[in-house]
């Protein structure tokens, strides 16, 4: 068992830092260069990148961190060795946060862009302003909740690593 605890514990750090890493991207760099552009650029990109990032990567990453980080906790709560269980558990507990704030904030925001379809000038406008700034918020909550995740497991890495076994 503990092949598979490491073995799910690193998958788990691993794509946590997958999505840490694309949350992140968003809020310093994606963002602020299409924030620059005009409203219709602005709509246009963002129901594109919507559109595109539902695959099976983005999916398998965001879907199958909470499972495989379950595993882990479930593996070392009934290991021997339980060190990496409260590093481990916080892990999972804040990357549950940063899958709570996408379904509840940044996806419905998604969608409502969507619907607003742009229709102009003024549609774009006022799309963009019932967008921007709420969904970036909430992309900041999720790119630091699941970099404390990040953080987190690659603690709870460090100490099964040196446990005795």
């Amino acid at each position: 068992m503990e092949g598979l605890t490491a073995l799910a514990l690193l998958t788990g750090t691993v794509t946590t830092g997958l999505m840490a890493g694309l949350f992140a991207g968003f809020a310093y760099a994606v963002m602020p260069g299409l924030g620059r552009g005009d409203d219709r650029t602005f709509t246009a990109a963002m129901r594109q990148i919507n559109r595109a990032i539902l695959n099976g990567w983005f999916l398998s990453c965001f879907l199958g961190t909470p499972v495989v980080l379950g595993l882990a906790v479930v593996l070392l709560w009934t290991g021997e060795d339980r060190s990496a269980l409260p590093p481990a558990a916080a892990g999972l507990a804040l990357y549950l946060v940063v899958f709570a704030v996408t379904a509840a904030g940044n996806v419905p925001l998604n969608g409502r862009l969507d619907a607003d379809g742009g229709g102009g000038e003024d549609g774009d406008a006022a799309a963009r302003e019932r967008f921007e700034s709420s969904w970036n918020r909430w992309n900041t909550v999720r790119a630091a909740a699941c970099t404390a995740a990040l953080a987190c497991l690659a603690w709870a890495l460090v100490v099964y690593g040196g446990g005795a076994r």
